[in-house]
């Protein structure tokens, strides 16, 4: 489901603030993990005032990469933004080496070459498309290897496999979202299993892509299992939230939120 559908949902409901809160952060992915940082229990605590929201976010390392780090700090601060009368919007990074610097940075809205200088080596757009090619290839695996696996489909027939060819269901949904971030098309007529470029592969380089991007999709679930056990360990005395507990929200407000003023979350989709 998108974002605008949750929202739609929310303004029908009259959905408690929170709720819309970390719905707008469901739509927050880790980069390299391609899950949201909702799932793999990065959203450490949530405060809401009169005077707007406050979110804490963690990672499984102190030594997690900077700029990994200031794409979902920033993603995040994007989504909350997004919420009408939302109020001020606050979001911390805790327990990284660079949490005075990312925070700071997104206080003051500077961007990610402004926040760290001459240290950001490489463009955040760049790196984002870096990112949503990779989830690209992953997702394109799992919607074609159940086809190859039941013979809908050889491995080398695979140049021939069509959008339409694949059933409806989760694994095609987020296929197309990622060939929507990516720029391809999403016709039912165009190929399936293509190159990062979207170029169609002949019959020859398709078991090679396929083996790429199985082992893309791989590496992938396995960091996820990973980090989901480093942040166990690292927050398992952590009393308020633990590293498999969800966040701690507390709501300060004297008045009430009117969901019916919300706006679309426009942030990134999982």
């Amino acid at each position: 489901m998108t974002a605008l559908a949750h929202r739609g949902q929310a303004q029908a409901s009259g959905m408690p603030l929170s709720d819309i809160v970390i719905e707008a952060l469901d739509t927050v992915a880790d980069p390299e993990l391609d899950l949201p940082i909702t799932e793999l229990g990065f959203v450490r605590s949530i405060s809401l005032d009169d005077e707007g929201v406050t979110v804490h976010l963690r990672l499984p390392t102190s030594f997690c990469s900077p700029n990994f780090a200031y794409l979902m700090a920033s993603d995040a601060l994007d989504a909350l933004e997004a919420i009408d009368d939302i109020g001020r919007v606050r979001v911390m990074l805790d327990d990284h080496h660079d949490s005075d610097k990312i925070n700071a940075g997104l206080a003051a809205h500077a961007g990610y070459k402004g926040t760290f200088g001459v240290e950001a080596e490489q463009d955040l757009e760049e790196l984002r498309l870096t990112f949503f090619r990779k989830a690209h290839t992953a997702a394109m695996e799992r919607a074609v290897t159940p086809l190859i696996s039941s013979g809908v489909v050889d491995v080398e027939g695979c140049t021939h496999l069509l959008l339409r060819d694949v059933p409806d269901g989760p694994e095609k949904y987020a296929l197309l979202r990622r060939r929507v971030q990516i720029g391809l098309g999403v016709c039912p007529n165009c190929r399936v299993v293509v190159d990062e470029e979207g170029r169609t592969l002949s019959a020859d380089e398709i078991p090679m892509r396929m083996r790429f991007a199985r082992s893309v999709r791989i590496s992938m679930e396995g960091n996820a299992h990973f980090c989901r056990g480093l942040l166990a360990t690292r927050y398992a005395d952590d009393d308020e939230c633990d590293g498999t507990s969800g966040p701690v929200i507390t709501d300060l407000r004297h008045h009430m939120f009117d969901a019916s003023r919300t706006a679309t979350i426009t942030g990134r989709s999982s």
